[in-house]
């Protein structure tokens, strides 16, 4: 017999994109068990979107974030496969049936998870086309044997959960990287790009820089905590370090006569930090999309190093600010 597949997907205020979420769950070419819903406190129509559907309906009173959302979800469900789907995203119908082909086909990997699609779920404009395409490409060059569990698309087994414990609810991001450290050598871990999803991703530039602010604020505390090698990265050091030049170099214009071609150079510099990436943009729109690429990357890029530095400084100034066994650890000092 097949084995049974639980889809657990958490939703906070996502009445645009679950009914395409929901749909396409339903269009999978591989059957699934359950499909359970986990509602993290909408305000919107959430709720009777998913009503629409045959699934199973959770809801909580307040909202906890993905970890606790996700973690419910496990509760439960019933399936000895658990299939996690963000609820931006809506997966092709072979996605689930891929994903198992690889479990089945290599008994020691315990999770599979994918990639974004090019197009997106709902298209929303030119800084929308961005997000897809560094997600898609980054996502892309680490195909294969990972270490990271990223749990946009991903189906895993049961039983690891049970091994090494369920999400931590102390973080609202890399929550899925911090468990997936906690898997380390014992379970297998492969991205695949035959397991894909389009996704519905960010689209207005102040609510994008924000969010990556917001976000890695948690890359230091939870590198830190990191118990073998580094997973994946989505931003390179190369990047994050000469996009750091381009504001230097306009603060010392100062001490350098003709500014405004240093600052540029700057910008070249960090425009080809990444060749992959550029030969990429390049390749897929073009010159002049590309310059806009490049330019909302810089910001992007600046502000996850400033989310970065201001996460540090909350790591070493705050006890409850990270992993839980980190500031577990920091309590019993």
């Amino acid at each position: 017999m097949p084995p049974t597949v639980s889809v657990i997907i958490p939703t906070h205020n996502s009445s645009k994109t679950l009914g395409a979420c929901l749909e396409a769950i339903r269009r999978q070419r591989h059957p699934v068990t359950e499909v359970i819903v986990v509602d993290d406190a909408s305000t919107d129509d959430t709720r009777a979107i998913a009503r629409r559907f045959p699934c199973r309906l959770l809801v909580t009173d307040r909202n906890g974030g993905p970890a606790a959302a996700r973690n419910r979800g496990i509760s439960a469900s019933t399936g000895e496969l658990l299939f996690f789907l963000d609820s931006d995203c809506a997966p092709e119908p072979d996605a689930l049936a891929n994903a198992l082909a690889i479990l089945c086909e290599q008994p020691d990997v315990a999770c599979v998870h994918g990639i974004y699609a090019l197009e997106p779920l709902v298209d929303d404009g030119p800084v929308e086309a961005y997000r897809l395409l560094h997600g898609h490409h980054w996502r892309l060059r680490h195909v294969g044997r990972v270490r990271t569990t990223l749990f946009a698309i991903c189906l895993i087994r049961r039983e690891v959960f049970t091994s090494v414990g369920l999400f931590d609810e102390n973080l609202r991001a890399s929550e899925d990287v911090e468990l997936g450290d906690r898997m380390g050598d014992r379970y297998g871990v492969v991205l695949t790009d035959t397991v894909v999803c389009r996704h519905d991703d960010d689209s207005r530039l102040g609510a994008l820089l924000r969010k990556q602010f917001r976000r890695s604020q948690l890359l230091i505390p939870v590198a830190l905590a990191e118990r073998g090698p580094a997973g994946i990265r989505a931003n390179s050091p190369a990047g994050l370090l000469t996009a750091t030049l381009v504001p230097a170099s306009v603060l010392l214009a100062p001490l350098t006569g003709g500014w405004p071609l240093v600052t540029l150079l700057c910008f070249a510099l960090f425009s080809v930090a990444e060749p992959s990436l550029l030969r990429f943009v390049l390749r897929q729109r073009g010159p002049a999309f590309t310059a806009f690429f490049f330019a909302v990357h810089l910001m992007v890029q600046l502000a996850v190093v400033t989310g970065a530095v201001v996460g540090g400084l909350r790591h070493l100034t705050d006890r409850d600010f990270g992993p839980t066994r980190v500031t577990a650890a920091k309590t019993s000092r």
